[in-house]
């Protein structure tokens, strides 16, 4: 039997402070708000206590972001799309960004075990002046367990409607793509970070968020390939190739407090459930 679940996000700036109301059905909600990081930031942790999505399951989040709020959404741990008997099972996250909003969206990684049929998609909305910084960390079964993905697929999608869309449809039996030198070269994590304007980012924030990029893969290249680029305007992105989550992980979490510095000029405390 097919297990659904649905949550609404609603961010408003009032008073000062970043306040989040919420509606779920099924099994997915958040834990209480937490401000690490003072009144204007909520944080908040997505928790869907089945712990994984199996054939047919769907977990479907809205996120509204009002204008002058600041969200922050993780998880507490990975998002595991299980063997699958027919349907695929799907996680779709829309997000609508009012003018000077910010949304930040980290996930930890999610994991394709072998046999699964899984979709993963996030869209953003964003209107001039909001702004999103987020990544999407995928690993491809579970090697270090000697579980490899020999067998399923995992459909990546990430999109600003118009405006920027990828689509990464992987099949573990694409050797051509899973181990080829022009594929993923037979790494098995991939990770993308982004940042993301609704409106055209001017050169000098640009070209300065690339540089913080590239200078943070510098020293880090060892078990993985990495890369940054600006595919349009709107969009600044890292790729990772990475042996394993944790050193692409790691790497993320390191550009982040990056780009939040040279971006908006804001520290950048690790949500409580972060270990490091």
């Amino acid at each position: 039997m097919s297990w659904n679940a649905s949550l609404d996000l609603n961010y408003e700036f009032k008073d000062n402070k970043t306040l989040v109301k919420y509606s779920h059905s099924g099994p997915l909600r958040i834990l209480k708000s937490l401000y690490p990081e003072g009144a204007a930031v909520c944080h908040n942790v997505l928790i869907h206590p089945p712990g994984g999505l199996v054939g047919g399951d769907t977990l479907e989040i809205d996120i509204k972001v009002h204008r002058n709020a600041h969200g922050l959404v993780t998880t507490p741990g990975a998002t595991r799309f299980y063997r699958s008997k027919g349907e695929p099972a799907e996680q779709s996250m829309h997000a609508h960004l009012a003018p000077g909003a910010r949304l930040e969206w980290l996930p930890m990684e999610s994991i394709a075990y072998n046999l699964c049929s899984a979709k993963n998609k996030a869209v953003f909305h964003l209107e001039p002046g909001a702004e999103v910084l987020g990544w999407d960390i995928t690993a491809l079964g579970l090697p270090s367990a000697n579980k490899p993905f020999t067998q399923g697929s995992f459909t990546q999608h990430l999109e600003i409607p118009g405006v920027w869309r990828e689509l990464a449809c992987l099949d573990a039996t694409d050797h051509r793509l899973l181990n080829g030198p022009l594929g993923l070269a037979g790494y098995r994590c991939l990770a993308t970070m982004f940042f993301l304007s609704g409106q055209a980012i001017n050169s000098e924030r640009r070209d300065l968020a690339l540089a913080n990029a590239r200078s943070s893969f510098n020293d880090q290249t060892l078990h993985m390939k990495c890369g940054a680029t600006s595919p349009n305007s709107h969009v600044i992105l890292m790729r990772v190739l990475s042996a394993g989550v944790e050193p692409a992980m790691n790497l993320l979490k390191k550009l982040r407090a990056s780009w939040r510095h040279c971006m908006w000029n804001m520290q950048a405390p690790a949500p409580r459930t972060w270990f490091t």
